[in-house]
């Protein structure tokens, strides 16, 4: 069933994955369906937490650690309907595999790192993956880690191949903290904050009154 005209476009939430050192962008995934809920938390990092001192007690460390878990849908129904590749060949394995592939080193890297250890290399550097942007909306795009990553798969077709799914993500947002101010993810972050901030200075403004109070 096509859309109204005057409906307004679908923006998709998404990760996209770039090259930490040039910022190219090597892969783009868009959520099939946008989660109905997101849910986030926002752990406080304070001078005094571990140890309360009274001098400590309203300074903060640095930026909270900010985690964001979601569930994206994915089913292959309308693409069976129609008989289009590759969902009546391979079902949503291609779907599923974009989103697996970000929690692991290619299949190069760990060739690579094989042929190293071979030929006798004593250390071996952990192998550095891009860098995934959750991108929510222009005023969300969020360096961060991967954390969490469970798949339920609902539904097979006659080949057992999955046909529908739930992904659950479990994200951790990248601060200035972890990756330093030069980092790309460290602009990124920083672009991040002084956009909260934009959107805090111009919320609306409440007096004392509101509150049942004339002073403090």
């Amino acid at each position: 069933m096509s859309a109204p005209p005057n409906a307004p476009r679908l923006i998709r939430g998404g990760i996209v994955l770039i090259d930490p050192d040039t910022s190219a962008v090597l892969r783009i995934i868009a959520l099939q369906y946008n989660p109905a809920t997101l849910s986030r938390t926002l752990a406080v990092h304070g001078a005094g937490t571990d140890t309360p001192d009274r001098s400590e007690v309203l300074r903060i460390k640095g930026p909270p650690t900010e985690t964001i878990k979601f569930e994206a849908e994915i089913d292959a129904v309308d693409q069976l309907e129609l008989g289009t590749a590759p969902a009546n060949v391979s079902g949503i394995f291609p779907q599923l595999a974009a989103l697996e592939t970000l929690v692991y080193p290619s299949s190069a890297q760990l060739l690579a790192n094989n042929a190293l250890q071979q030929a006798g290399r004593l250390e071996i550097l952990p192998m550095e993956a891009p860098l995934p942007l959750f991108v929510w909306s222009k005023n969300r795009v969020l360096p961060v880690r991967i954390t969490e990553f469970s798949i339920s798969e609902e539904a097979f077709d006659v080949n057992l191949n999955p046909i529908q799914a739930k992904v659950s993500l479990g994200l951790r947002v990248l601060t200035v903290e972890d990756t330093g101010f030069a980092h790309r993810a460290g602009s990124l972050f920083m672009g991040y904050l002084a956009q909260k901030e934009q959107f805090a200075a111009g919320g609306p403004q409440t007096g004392l009154g509101a509150l049942g109070i004339r002073g403090i």
